[in-house]
């Protein structure tokens, strides 16, 4: 497989929007490092002009170490000569019409050249206020495809989404499609112009009224919840992400189009280099707050899978499935990167390996002494079965931020229960995810994988979770990754 993406990938001239975003940093690293006879890159970044859309690619994306290897590969002048010849930096926005773009030179050029759309752009706070949300997650879809037909050449929209558009479904999770409307609520159809209007009207009432920017924030949130609840959603980002879904499905024309649903992304597991990541990634702040010696509680259903992929794998069935589909008339395919059903992961076992994990490589504090975790193996896992009991549980997100609510000699009462407000409400936006009980299904990967890829290949090139070896992935790669790229910075 790995032959046949590299070839697929040479003299291509690829759109990626949202490029300061971890995935897509991930993404253009591996396209610049296993392919340099790429054609162009067009990357779009939120920025006013071109100057400032350079700026923001060299600081967030070029500058990252990420890009080590390539940096030493080529060198700093070599790298510098690759970006210049191949990467155009684009300012813009998708959530206008034309994606942003002002500059008509550079919009003809884009519309001339372009073979290949990656939309990778999104917002994906899950308590995002409703018109940002949708102008983004939503009708940002549909204006990156509006500019696609609009191109001379394009042959393929990948569309980055996420797999928990399902909502809380349990069981088996196919790789389907939305049709337009449909809800997570039986007969109830959702009209998505109808909640843009709603949505803008709000606004309108809340600026009328005088509401201070604080005040229309939190309206805005609170409304997007509302409606995201009303139709079967949990959380405002995966609604507005299966409404942006719908309008693919719907107004593709022969327009080629590939969903790609990751599961929860985390660090590379091997490209460039083991462990690289950007962020805090769900059950990384749990891995935090215990390696600090703020975790006082792990509440979880033990029993539960926890979802994730590498990055790098992600990145792979990304290229794979544009390889397969490129030229595909009219076709409009979903692929689901997970490891639920391949190769699963039970947050137990993940709790095991963290706690083995600080008790051999324990963090240092601001006092020089190394610092000893709350609770001990033993009385930790003891607690752990107490709280798997537990009817109702806790998101483990926030965790690390629940172990300092509790009242000290500094809090004022005010402050105190501000606190503990925003931890109520992440335990609303996350619980959830941390009880979902769905295996997602990923036979359109498994069947492009079989029919593309040799097993010498595989490791070089993979997408397959099962070559996972999920205890060494933990305590030789993630977490030495998080101390390393987040923690320390």
């Amino acid at each position: 497989m790995e032959a046949n993406c590299l070839q697929f990938l040479e003299n291509k001239t690829i759109l990626v929007t949202g490029a300061s975003g971890f995935l897509a940093k991930v993404l253009v690293e591996r396209i610049l490092r296993l392919q340099p006879n790429v054609k162009k890159l067009y990357l779009l970044v939120r920025a006013s002009d071109k100057k400032s859309a350079e700026r923001r690619l060299h600081c967030e994306v070029f500058k990252k170490e990420l890009f080590r290897v390539l940096r030493k590969n080529l060198g700093d002048e070599g790298l510098n000569a690759l970006i210049s010849e191949k990467v155009v930096p684009v300012p813009g926005d998708i959530s206008l019409k034309d994606i942003g773009v002002h500059d008509a030179n550079l919009l003809q050029d884009m519309m001339q050249d372009i073979d290949i759309i990656i939309n990778s752009a999104a917002t994906t706070r899950f308590d995002e206020r409703y018109d940002v949300a949708l102008g983004i997650n939503t009708f940002g879809a549909i204006n990156v495809l509006n500019f696609a037909k609009k191109c001379v050449k394009p042959k393929l929209l990948l569309h980055v989404s996420t797999a928990y558009v399902c909502g809380e479904r349990s069981g088996h999770i196919l790789e389907k499609p939305f049709a337009m409307g449909e809800t997570l609520k039986g007969k109830n159809k959702v009209d998505i112009n109808t909640e843009m209007r709603l949505a803008e009207q709000k606004l309108k009432r809340l600026i009328e009224q005088g509401c201070s920017k604080e005040q229309t924030e939190q309206a805005m949130k609170d409304f997007a919840l509302k409606r995201a609840k009303l139709y079967g959603w949990p959380n405002t980002y995966v609604f507005t992400k299966a409404m942006g879904e719908m309008l693919l499905g719907h107004y593709r024309g022969s327009m080629p189009i590939v969903i790609i649903r990751p599961t929860i992304i985390t660090s590379t597991i091997s490209n460039p280099f083991p462990g690289w990541i950007e962020g805090l990634k769900t059950v990384d702040s749990v891995i935090i707050s215990y390696g600090k010696g703020m975790l006082r509680c792990f509440l979880v259903d033990q029993k539960t899978v926890c979802d994730i992929i590498p990055a790098d794998m992600v990145v792979n069935a990304m290229i794979a499935a544009a390889a397969e589909h490129f030229r595909d008339s009219g076709s409009h395919t979903i692929y689901h990167v997970g490891s639920s059903n391949q190769n699963p992961v039970i947050y137990k076992k993940i709790y095991e390996m963290m706690i083995r994990y600080f008790v051999e490589s324990p963090l240092v504090g601001r006092n020089g002494m190394l610092i000893v975790p709350n609770l001990t193996t033993k009385s930790t896992m003891a607690r752990f079965r107490v709280y798997t009991n537990l009817r109702y549980k806790l998101p483990i997100q926030i965790l690390g931020l629940l172990s300092t609510i509790l009242p000290s000699q500094r809090d004022t009462y005010e402050h105190h229960n501000r606190k503990f407000k925003m931890a109520m409400r992440m335990v609303k936006l996350y619980k959830p995810y941390v009880i979902f009980k769905g295996i997602f299904d990923d036979k359109n990967l498994e069947t492009l994988r079989i029919k593309n890829e040799a097993k010498e290949t595989e490791k070089l090139f993979g997408t397959n979770p099962k070559c996972i070896d999920w205890e060494d992935y933990f305590m030789n790669t993630h977490i030495h990754g998080l101390m390393t790229h987040v923690f320390k910075k």
